[in-house]
């Protein structure tokens, strides 16, 4: 099957030295040779890398490697296909899409039987409230995994119509994840990065090995922080010593498929587990997502700015001036009135 690569940080940084290791397991250290693609957020944008050539022999992939772009969050996929056909660059992940006004990306690695190619696209199911009559995200190639993207951000776009808050995104993607399982829990492989803007990463895992093989997919990650230390590659002679480069307010979290480095912690991630990155760090529940939300981390767009405009607006016409000049007669004194009227003006923006 294919492999994930994702690094979400605290402060901006290069993926060098991670990739560098990662694109040789495309066709060189190991057999996934039908593409690779990598995903950088740039501030509101997303620049993507991607080509149908093995990751190990691809002349972009080795420029991408040694261009030391940094970002705090990024994805990267090399392919082994099992859906879709091979050479065609519209089935080369990471795949992007525009939802609210935030550039969403997705890469993905295992099997999803109710999105398989072998059916036809109309006949994969829709998810949550999403209905056929309002599907806006259509797949443009023939794998499961960009029919699934795609059927996440319709049951996006059905529940929220501006940005959700981090914790309702959260239970809203984990009731997602159970959707597409359910009912097939001893089949399927999902194992997904998801980047939601400049700051969120979202990955999710379901492992397994396909019938006769032995080869396990899951997601592992490891969090490079202070104290920092030596790193060695698994797919190299190459290490880096990162005591020597990093800063204390440097974190970084690399989650991939198989652990890239031999002196580092990695940890696997739990069947049916969901995490959400920011700033380098996992969070393992909705509710503690909400500390990100109030640190202003949250997911921003014109959209959302539309929307908290359009809401106050609602919230001041809800103070009709009949209502306001019957709390103004309560009390003496146009200073009286007045402390009424703006403290009703700021109980209703705050609700």
């Amino acid at each position: 099957m294919c492999q994930l690569l994702g690094m979400n940080c605290a402060q901006k940084t290069d993926f060098c030295f991670s990739f560098s290791g990662f694109r040789l397991r495309g066709g060189l250290c190991d057999k996934h040779s039908d593409g690779w693609g990598l995903a950088i957020y740039e501030g509101r944008g997303l620049r993507t890398f991607t080509d149908t050539l093995p990751a190990a022999e691809s002349p972009l992939a080795e420029m991408v490697s040694k261009y030391p772009i940094k970002t705090l969050n990024m994805m990267s996929h090399i392919r082994y296909a099992t859906q879709g056909h091979k050479g065609d660059l519209a089935n080369v992940h990471p795949f992007s899409r525009e939802l609210w006004g935030i550039q969403f990306c997705f890469c993905h690695n295992g099997d999803v039987p109710k999105f398989s190619s072998s059916l036809e696209f109309l006949d994969h199911p829709m998810l949550g409230k999403s209905k056929e009559e309002n599907r806006m995200f259509h797949p443009v190639g023939d794998t499961d995994s960009e029919s699934l993207f795609c059927a996440i951000l319709n049951a996006l776009r059905a529940e929220y119509d501006s940005p959700p808050a981090l914790p309702d995104l959260y239970k809203s993607v984990q009731q997602l994840c159970a959707e597409i399982i359910k009912g097939e829990e001893d089949t399927a492989i999902l194992n997904f990065l998801l980047g939601c803007g400049e700051f969120t990463l979202i990955t999710y895992s379901w492992p397994g090995s396909r019938p006769g093989s032995k080869v396990w997919n899951g997601l592992f990650y490891t969090i490079r922080q202070s104290p920092f230390s030596k790193a060695t590659l698994v797919d190299m002679d190459y290490h880096v010593d990162f005591s020597t480069v990093a800063t204390e307010n440097d974190r970084v979290a690399v989650i991939t498929t198989q652990p890239l480095t031999t002196e580092e912690k990695w940890v696997e991630m739990k069947r049916g587990e969901l995490l959400m990155f920011d700033r380098g760090l996992p969070y393992f529940h909705a509710s503690a997502c909400d500390k990100v939300e109030k640190e202003g981390r949250g997911l921003c767009s014109k959209v959302s700015a539309k929307k908290k405009r359009e809401r106050f607006m609602s919230m001041d016409s809800i103070l009709v001036p009949d209502e306001v000049c019957v709390l103004k007669n309560k009390i003496a004194g146009e200073s009286g009135a007045e402390r009424v009227e703006k403290f009703v003006k700021n109980v209703l923006r705050s609700h």
